[in-house]
């Protein structure tokens, strides 16, 4: 079953968005193993700045974050006539229930506890993976 959920995930573009150079190596490193491409962004400002470029399939935000935090970055994610169906996973190490509350407010598909394991990041992708069609 991972097998295939995995396969699935191959040549998608993943952004992620994270000021811990830590979590985005970790994220990459999984993406890379499961055959999706992926964009990296330090921070809101740094990944507004190639969203428009690169079109991710699905974007994973850290919430706490200097300039610009999470909640901030998915809301102006959100806002966009072209990105607003962009699945947007929030990144937290805080995994109250306000953190959870607010980050559906601005728009969030789902909310990722840091530290996530290969498992759950790679699932995590495979449930908010736009349906492809075949050809």
């Amino acid at each position: 079953m991972a097998e295939s959920n995995t396969n699935s995930i191959a040549g998608l573009k993943v952004m992620v968005i994270d000021d811990s150079n830590t979590i985005r190596r970790s994220a990459e490193i999984f993406l890379l193993q499961a055959g999706c491409k992926v964009i990296l962004a330090e921070d809101g400002f740094d990944a507004l700045a190639k969203i428009a470029d690169h079109q991710p399939d699905v974007i994973f935000v850290d919430i706490i974050m200097p300039r610009l935090d999470g909640y901030q970055t998915c809301a102006l994610i959100k806002k966009s006539a072209r990105f607003a169906r962009t699945p947007v996973i929030m990144l937290s190490s805080k995994d109250g229930l306000f953190d959870r509350a607010r980050g559906r407010m601005v728009g969030s598909d789902e909310y990722l506890t840091k530290p996530f394991t290969k498992e759950n990041f790679l699932r995590c992708v495979g449930a908010h993976a736009p349906l492809r069609e075949t050809r």
